[in-house]
């Protein structure tokens, strides 16, 4: 069901933005290299907690340490970050363990101060990615510089708004780029603290083959007894790699305690994880999947053709609710409708946030092809776009 769940999915954000132009990225670590492995605290917030997470860690060699030097928090009154004085810690553990180091940057200053200490890869956060004002600021503020630099999702689920993010710092001429997903933030229960919408990082890898996209897990989880499973989800999607969050007291974290670890979890959770091969040479793999996926495309078509039908009925109970004035929204029936669809998806094991995405899908549509019929005929004067605002 993946491809026609692709098509369904209620954020059309693949069907919202014009192909970019081709960008031909350089790997921000070496190439062939996985998994990538990005390990620190959340936040840098002694001196003494910084190195203890750095040589705690050390003996399982990840690829960078983290920590958060400046912090955008929802609300005022919490800690915000260390700030500068945090920079000469991670320039310790560099000088004291060998691995380099990252933390977040959003703004030219934070720039201008993570080069002056000598940070070795710089990102991009979900809060400000979502900013193309912020995003221009720090591309100008590396223009003529060989900085790696990493780039978030934003905190919506926003597609156009994470490519245009990298292309502002490709046409400023930086080429070592990579992405990181780490979910999207939503209204409602989930188990998630933010939800992952695998898809949106499936796209990108699919659009920039070149682009090593890492999956930030802590902050999709937000807490830690998920980390293992949705780091091997992950990895079995063929992400290239994991950032997590690591503290060697996790429940005396200044930010973010849920979803730290010590560095021996963090260690116990990466050497129990299994790495997937990309695809097979072999002959018996290679029949079994293309028969499977002969089949799946039989069935794809046969949805597709089903929901034809459906939207057929829904302009045919359109007509009759013109005729007889009646509105196109009926929450009733909306209700029974997908609580009934709830309780049999259940029963053929397919997951609740599937079918709700599914639904919504397929009820926007319906309400879309009733407009068309309600509104046919119907004149309206609006004046262009273009005279108002601009379009984007």
């Amino acid at each position: 069901l993946q491809s026609t769940a692709k098509q369904l999915r209620s954020i059309n954000y693949s069907n919202q933005h014009p192909k970019t132009t081709t960008m031909q990225f350089q790997p921000v670590f070496p190439p062939h290299k996985r998994p990538i492995l990005i390990a620190g605290p959340c936040s840098a917030e002694t001196e003494e907690q910084v190195l203890t997470t750095a040589h705690g860690l050390k003996g399982f060699q990840p690829d960078l340490f983290r920590a958060g030097i400046w912090k955008p928090r929802t609300r005022p009154g919490a800690f915000e970050g260390i700030g500068v004085p945090g920079l000469a810690w991670l320039r310790r553990v560099k000088e004291e363990t060998g691995m380099k180091t990252t933390t977040e940057v959003a703004n030219a200053q934070h720039v201008y101060e993570c080069l002056k200490y000598g940070v070795d890869v710089l990102w991009i956060g979900a809060r400000t990615t979502v900013n193309p004002f912020s995003v221009q600021e720090i591309a100008d503020a590396l223009a003529g510089t060989d900085m790696p630099v990493i780039v978030k999702n934003p905190v919506n689920p926003d597609y156009k708004l994470w490519v245009g993010a990298i292309e502002r710092l490709y046409k400023v001429g930086l080429r070592r780029i990579a992405a990181i997903h780490r979910g999207f933030s939503t209204y409602g229960d989930s188990k998630y603290r933010n939800v992952p919408r695998w898809q949106m990082a499936i796209d990108l890898m699919e659009e920039f083959p070149g682009l090593e996209v890492i999956c930030d897990i802590s902050h999709i989880c937000g807490r830690r007894d998920i980390l293992a499973e949705t780091a091997q989800k992950a990895y079995d999607l063929n992400f290239n790699g994991l950032m997590v969050e690591v503290h060697p007291t996790p429940d005396t974290a200044w930010s973010d305690a849920a979803q730290q670890i010590t560095p021996e979890q963090f260690g116990q959770m990466t050497g129990a994880l299994i790495q997937r091969k990309a695809t097979s040479d072999d002959p018996d793999y290679q029949l079994k999947i293309e028969n499977f996926r002969q089949q799946i495309d039989e069935f794809d078509e046969e949805i597709i053709h089903l929901i034809a039908q459906r939207m057929q009925m829904v302009r045919e109970i359109g007509y009759v609710k013109k005729d007889k004035n009646i509105a196109i929204f009926q929450p009733e029936r909306w209700r029974a409708l997908a609580d009934a669809c709830r309780r049999r998806a259940e029963k053929n094991e397919l997951s609740r946030e599937f079918i709700s995405l599914f639904l919504e899908a397929i009820h926007q549509e319906g309400i879309n092809q009733q407009e068309k019929v309600m509104n046919d005929g119907v004149v309206t004067t609006i004046a262009p776009a273009g005279d108002l605002w601009i379009n984007d």
